[in-house]
């Protein structure tokens, strides 16, 4: 990126960038360690990048149960529990949020989610309501590191990835946005995120506006 380039939008990522989220707080009434074993024997989370790239939870759950009645029992607690396990804004990112859409950048997101599970997002995290577009996963059958659908999302909201920071908790994920063009950073907590933006050039402050 050269100097004189302009960034005109942010294409966020929601979960553990714009709202915390925590597996584990679906499953009341069990310790950690047997969360920990479920999700091992039964490779729950990684079945979950296929949940997030289309397939319904019923189908998982029939593929669980199939080999451990137990287990398609834990896939529907996970999906009725489902909204436990949002824990909120993640620290600082509504402030955000709302200084860069008074500075005027165009704010869309590009989400690895469940569309059963989607409609929990804004209620935990009412920032995500602010951004003018989101492309969820699950709504359109790909999911992220996936090339196609950083293509659609680009084309969808008329994007120049070039003059678009994308920013995702996933190092794969951001990978994969940087060989389509984008300007990709990776994100670890809001204030780092703040200083890699002044960094590229958006005004922004260095730590959240205070409130009057």
């Amino acid at each position: 990126m050269t100097a004189q380039t302009t960034i005109e939008a942010i294409l966020y990522d929601l979960g553990n960038v714009l709202i915390g989220w925590d597996p584990y707080a679906a499953f009341d009434g069990l310790s950690r360690d047997e969360v920990d074993a479920f999700f091992a024997e039964s490779s729950f989370l990684a079945h979950n990048h296929a949940q997030d790239a289309g397939r319904s939870w019923a189908e998982l759950r029939d593929l669980l149960a199939s080999a451990d009645p137990r287990h398609g029992e834990l896939v529907d607690l996970y999906v009725e529990n489902f909204s436990r396990t949002l824990t909120g804004p993640v620290p600082g990112s509504a402030a955000l949020v709302d200084e860069l859409d008074r500075a005027g950048l165009a704010l869309y997101g590009l989400t690895n989610w469940s569309a059963e599970l989607f409609h929990h997002a804004e209620p935990s995290a009412p920032a995500i309501g602010r951004l003018r577009g989101i492309v969820v996963s699950g709504e359109v059958g790909l999911a992220k590191p996936d090339p196609a659908i950083f293509d659609l999302t680009t084309t969808r909201f008329g994007l120049e990835p070039g003059r678009t920071v994308f920013v995702d908790d996933s190092l794969p994920n951001v990978e994969a946005a940087a060989e389509r063009g984008y300007v990709a950073v990776h994100f670890t907590t809001t204030e780092d995120f703040r200083v890699q933006l002044r960094e590229l050039g958006v005004q922004v402050c260095g730590s959240p506006p205070a409130r009057s």
